[in-house]
């Protein structure tokens, strides 16, 4: 069995917004909650984590993680990374590095901006601990297996970012992505749930809007597609009854099984 659970569904300012008083951000719907993106896909040989947002502590604790056994990075945003040293729980009570993947840019991002986890010469201090992590590329549509667990990453482009999205058998992932290409459309034909990112219905010039996303979810003719990195523009109720047979909106804590 894969499971992929969504841990984060919201955007980079999160739902609800500092400061916003708006009906989403002042909605009891728990569906309404967004924190920033990211997923966890766990099959019988490994637990793997899709990005460290800044929230990732508390989406862990809350989905009853105990083990990471790899960390997909799709790109090296903060919204996607900035949570990178509660990555050091599992490092110290697994008594392991935990070995991260992603595209090459966005790793070389990490040990920029993170030196003190990734340069060997930054020794914590005795008493103390950081984060043991490595570093390891992955090749845009070459077929990788991770811990056991068979995956493809897929590139797509985030204005000036490349981003990943993966594979996973019958269930993939993609977010920040501002087009999906036919190529990467028949890539991903054959799903049966996908989850896809889509801020809002106007138009953006780095992600996809609502009404892109439900085109690229009619290309791929996945059985179910979820809609994921929502804005406080639309609350999940509202968004439901908006869309058409098939797509719904994803919320934090959704899962999703293939047998």
């Amino acid at each position: 069995m894969t499971r992929l659970t969504i841990l984060g569904s919201g955007t980079s300012f999160g739902v609800p917004q500092v400061g916003c008083r708006c009906t989403v951000c002042t909605s009891a719907d728990p569906r309404d909650r967004r924190t920033r993106s990211g997923a966890l896909v766990e099959a019988a040989s490994a637990t793997l984590l899709i990005d460290t947002g800044p929230e990732i502590r508390q989406q862990l604790v809350g989905a009853g993680v105990e083990r990471i056994d790899g960390v997909l990075f799709t790109h090296e945003h903060a919204d996607h990374t900035a949570g990178v040293d509660d990555l050091r729980i599992f490092s110290v009570r697994q008594r392991a590095s935990i070995p991260c993947y992603g595209p090459d840019t966005t790793l070389h991002s990490l040990r920029t901006r993170y030196d003190y986890i990734f340069n060997d010469a930054v020794l914590a201090h005795a008493g103390t601990s950081k984060p043991n992590l490595t570093l390891h590329p992955l090749t845009a549509g070459t077929e990788v297996e991770i811990s056991g667990v068979p995956l493809l990453p897929l590139l797509f482009r985030h204005g000036y970012v490349d981003v990943f999205g993966y594979r996973f058998g019958e269930i993939a992932y993609v977010t920040d992505a501002k087009a999906v290409p036919e190529d990467l459309v028949a890539r991903l034909r054959g799903v049966r749930y996908l989850v896809l990112n889509a801020l809002w219905w106007r138009e953006h010039p780095t992600h996809l809007s609502i009404g892109e996303a439900v085109e690229v979810a009619r290309a791929v003719g996945a059985e179910q597609t979820y809609l994921t990195h929502l804005s406080h523009e639309t609350g999940h109720a509202e968004l439901a009854g908006q869309l058409p047979a098939g797509v719904a909106p994803a919320y934090d804590g959704l899962t999703l099984e293939i047998p």
